[in-house]
């Protein structure tokens, strides 16, 4: 099952699975971004309450990230394409159906299961991991951070494209137009089927879990410090990501601002989340890893105490999505990097979809929280605050982390 090593005439194949891996992520993650301006159509719609429907996206969160590790096993054994394939499939048919859907507990199997599960299944673990196996070790946080853009670029494109076609044909036809754009990532799931590189192909610190079963992998993981905290500040990351992907909307209308600026306040979190997430790739080897998570995650506690500070304009909503963005996704890149430093690419998409599934139990809490803070207090202040603490105690985490594999950490002891 294995596949060699592309030769250097055929580089620029390399160029057209990043194509491929930026789209899928760019469609899939783009179309769960947009969800947020669905919520208060689904609730005039339904009458379930904010809380019910935050629900259903909460859970959304929290199974986005149970199907990555899973996911990603199957990927690591027998590639990507059909993973792809199957969550590009789900994705479409969760969306289709949920305007459909009348209690909370359709809205929990439309949304939460089968268009969560299947971005899962076609989300980062197993587009990072199948990128980081066809890219040289050097080339990795850039092509990690072009990949990660592609979900930033989905986000932006789509979620004006969304608020013009809930203006324009009504929220029931542009969910159902965005379900069907998402086929699109079919021919991707082709072009990414590959199977994993033999160990050799992978670099000098691919030997950390080379050879390994998967649970010894697992195992190996969980016992590496830098790992379990690097886990624990990326809860902190999908605990804000969720809020803001499901909220922001919110936030505006609360806000007294027009529809419009939600759309493009969404819009302006996936544009500079591209620039965001291609710096952070940039800054891979030319900074620690740890250190620029730290840094990430200390911009955010200063732009949300700004925010709160500021008087509740279109322009300031614009600006601090706008800042937001930059640090939205930009953790994934060196997180990524993180892994396959510690453990090389052996089983890089089962060890990153477990990080990911930290990082949605957090996103979980986020999307919920939010729902039910607003529903008791008619405001989300109580979040925001709850976000800087959160956002100044990942950037602490991280400060210890030993960006060695475990062997070479054990024998530097």
């Amino acid at each position: 099952m294995n596949e060699p090593r592309l030769s250097p005439s055929a580089a620029p194949a390399l160029w057209l699975v990043l194509f491929a891996a930026a789209g899928t992520f760019a469609l899939t993650m783009g179309t769960r971004q947009t969800m947020g301006l669905f919520l208060s159509p689904l609730n005039t719609a339904t009458g379930l309450g904010f809380a019910s429907i935050s629900l259903a996206f909460a859970f959304g969160q929290l199974w986005w990230g149970v199907t990555q590790p899973l996911a990603g096993l199957v990927a690591d054994r027998w590639g990507a394409g059909r993973v792809l394939m199957a969550g590009v499939l789900l994705v479409t048919l969760g969306t289709l159906i949920t305007p459909f859907m009348t209690s909370t507990l359709g809205l929990v199997l439309a949304v939460g299961v089968l268009a969560a599960g299947g971005a899962g299944m076609a989300g980062p673990a197993v587009l990072m991991a199948a990128t980081m196996r066809l890219i040289p070790a050097p080339r990795r946080g850039l092509a990690t951070g072009i990949v990660n853009a592609g979900g930033s670029l989905g986000q932006f494109a789509l979620a004006p494209l969304a608020a013009t076609l809930i203006v324009g044909i009504g929220w029931v036809s542009a969910m159902q137009a965005l379900a069907l754009l998402v086929l699109l990532c079919l021919p991707a799931a082709w072009l990414l089927r590959g199977a994993p590189l033999p160990a050799a192909a992978r670099g000098p610190l691919a030997g950390a879990t080379a050879g390994m079963g998967t649970g010894a992998a697992i195992r190996t993981a969980f016992a590496h410090p830098g790992y379990r905290l690097l886990s624990a500040g990326f809860f902190v990351c999908g605990f804000h990501v969720a809020f803001l992907a499901t909220h922001l909307p919110g936030v505006v209308a609360s806000c007294g601002l027009p529809t419009q600026w939600a759309g493009w306040s969404l819009a302006m979190l996936g544009l500079f989340n591209i620039v965001g997430s291609l710096a952070a790739g940039w800054a891979i080897g030319r900074w620690r890893m740890k250190s620029l998570l730290a840094f990430i995650y200390l911009v955010r506690a200063a732009a949300v105490l700004a925010f709160l500070l500021a008087p509740k304009t279109g322009p300031v909503m614009l600006l601090f999505s706008a800042v937001m963005g930059l640090t939205f996704l930009s953790t994934v890149p060196p997180t990524a990097g993180l892994v396959a430093r510690f453990f090389g690419t052996a089983h890089m998409a089962t060890l990153f979809g477990l990080v990911m599934l930290t990082h949605q139990v957090g996103g979980f809490f986020g999307a919920w929280l939010g729902g039910k803070v607003f529903d008791a207090t008619g405001s989300f202040d109580w979040i925001w605050w709850l976000d800087i603490v959160l956002a100044i105690g990942a950037a602490l985490l991280h400060l210890p982390i030993r960006e060695a594999p475990p062997r070479l950490a054990a024998s530097a002891a």
